[in-house]
């Protein structure tokens, strides 16, 4: 891949479509200190980041904001390069997939599926029945396609879209608001979650039995281009879309022994800096000083699945 490919791809799987200016990168000034660790530094569960799905997003790199605030709570982390197997995962508590995408090259419809069904059934047994805790992160067309048949092993039916508010407001979810709910992972004490930051991303139709965390709603509309480039801040109006209503943005799921949790924007738990003026976006911005809580909480309920 050439070198100017391979920023458009963190570009689109990242910063969203309506918002790409200029090159991204690590704020590599991003500080996280857990008043309360959950674990004594490095003695935390083992947390497994997958990065052999065509992720380019790794925890070295524009994702490694995501690392650092699960570090200074005690977790371990490890890069999972291999197939996903019984063995490969044996050890760990929660397995992580950021932005997995079918092909890094082919970006417009129709798009594969980047898990084979062998991995997709490895991964629902060790969830269902043995405990284990998936944390599925995706994003806008084309990586929600990409893992739309492991989110639908577990009921989840991604949208391979983009979502965009109807008046281009600031995307605060927030209990004030009704599209952020109160739930085992915003309402754990002394870490109560009012208000995240979202940047985009898509929706998903969540199980039954599912836990909504937020939810797009009406305020919202999700587009269905065939090719990436279709994806504007001005759409045009050949583009099909659907409304946000029913759709969710974030939910756990119980499954078995085990736990899920799936959010369909990647840029909530990262910390970037965008374009010549360093504008900060996710867990660095002023309006996302509860994101980094949110993901611990999350990451906390998930590792307290089934042992």
């Amino acid at each position: 891949m050439t070198s100017d490919r391979l920023r458009a791809v963190l570009f689109w799987v990242l910063l969203g479509p309506a918002y790409v200016a200029a090159q991204s990168v690590a704020d590599t000034g991003f500080r996280y200190t857990a008043a309360r660790p959950h674990y004594s530094v490095g003695k935390g569960s083992l947390i497994l980041y997958d990065g052999g799905h065509n992720n380019p997003l790794s925890l070295k790199g524009q994702y490694s904001a995501f690392g650092r605030v699960l570090e200074a709570d005690g977790y371990r982390l490890a890069t999972h390069s291999e197939p996903i197997t019984a063995k490969s995962l044996a050890d760990a508590r929660v397995f992580v997939t950021v932005n997995a995408m079918y092909d890094l090259e082919k970006l417009d419809l129709p798009t594969g599926n980047v898990y084979t069904d062998e991995e997709i059934e490895t991964l629902y047994t060790w969830v269902y029945q043995h405990g284990g805790s998936l944390f599925l992160i995706t994003d806008h067309m084309p990586c929600a396609g990409s893992v739309s048949k492991l989110a639908e092993r577990f009921g989840f039916n991604l949208i391979n879209g983009f979502a965009q508010r109807k008046d281009g407001l600031t995307e605060i979810f927030s209990r004030r608001r009704g599209n952020l709910t109160a739930n085992v992972v915003t309402d754990v004490e002394g870490a109560v979650i009012d208000s995240i930051r979202i940047w985009g991303g898509t929706g998903f139709f969540p199980p039954p039995e599912a836990v909504v965390i937020s939810s797009l709603g009406e305020d919202y509309e999700v587009f269905l281009p065939v090719q990436v480039a279709e994806m504007n801040h001005h759409v045009a109006p050949t583009i099909p879309k659907i409304s946000g209503t029913g759709l969710a943005n974030g939910a756990i799921l119980q499954c078995g022994r085990g736990r899920v949790c799936v959010f369909a924007d990647g840029a909530p738990f990262t910390a970037q800096l965008q374009g010549i003026k360093s504008d900060k976006r996710g867990m660095n911005h002023p309006d996302a000083t509860q994101n980094a809580q949110l993901l611990l909480n999350i990451v906390h309920w998930l590792d307290t699945a089934y042992r």
